[in-house]
């Protein structure tokens, strides 16, 4: 019995070419590893990444004929966080199987939350090479069904400070810092600006009456640089 025949069990897929379930299995700290030329799954990953986001775009979009942009684009990232996509892999028993450097099995590879999404993504990448656009469908809608199930209304970006530090705080349990960078104007209309950073790097910049307004829309502008592909709408 292949070693893989377990888990392609719990995929509920069966591989033609096992070693594109291997390769998406193998963690990029490899190529560390003498002759250090061994293939890794980092190409699998933004493959899978980008069929990931198309096909839940395509669900969000058909679930939710009645909400713009940017609550769908909130929606799709609440799913595709880097939490999210460990928590499936984990489900899945992908860390038993992962293929790491004997560095990074001793630090804890098998459970890093990083290693397992990226895996995750990987396997999606596998997937669609190996069955296509419908097999990748089927698996990530399997997945995904409960969360679906679930999701009855949209999230919107009418608070974009809550909605940055939840997106951020996906990836990390440290809050966003907000700094006051400058106070213009006489007494009776001064206008603030602030600045939101994140691990020292700073996100983005806002203007307001208040510092309060000023503070959301940095969260706001932070929101428009970390999700790109799709315009939020303004903060209320």
């Amino acid at each position: 019995m292949s070693a893989f025949e377990p888990l392609q069990s719990r995929l509920d897929y069966a591989f033609r070419d096992a070693s594109l379930l291997e390769l998406a299995l193998t963690h990029p700290s490899v190529a560390h590893d003498p002759p250090g030329t061994r293939p890794h799954n980092q190409r699998l990953e933004f493959l899978g990444d980008a069929v990931l986001s198309l096909i839940l775009t395509r669900e969000l979009f058909d679930k939710f004929p009645g909400f713009g942009e940017g609550p769908l684009t909130k929606a799709r990232a609440q799913l595709v966080n880097r939490r999210a996509l460990a928590a499936q892999a984990r489900q899945l028993g992908l860390g038993e199987h992962l293929v790491l450097s004997r560095g990074e099995e001793v630090h804890g590879g098998r459970s890093r939350a990083s290693a397992l999404a990226d895996a995750f993504e990987a396997l999606i990448g596998a997937l669609f090479l190996d069955g296509g656009y419908e097999a990748a469908r089927l698996f990530i809608l399997r997945r995904f069904g409960d969360v679906f199930g679930e999701l009855t209304e949209l999230p919107s970006l009418d608070n974009p400070k809550g909605e940055l530090q939840e997106l951020l705080q996906a990836e990390s349990v440290e809050s966003p810092q907000y700094t006051l960078t400058s106070v213009t104007g006489p007494d009776h209309d001064r206008e603030f600006e602030c600045a939101v950073s994140h691990h020292g790097v700073e996100l983005g910049r806002g203007r307001g009456k208040s510092k309060k307004e000023a503070e959301s829309r940095a969260a706001f502008g932070a929101l428009r640089s970390l999700l790109p592909k799709e315009k939020p709408p303004p903060p209320a």
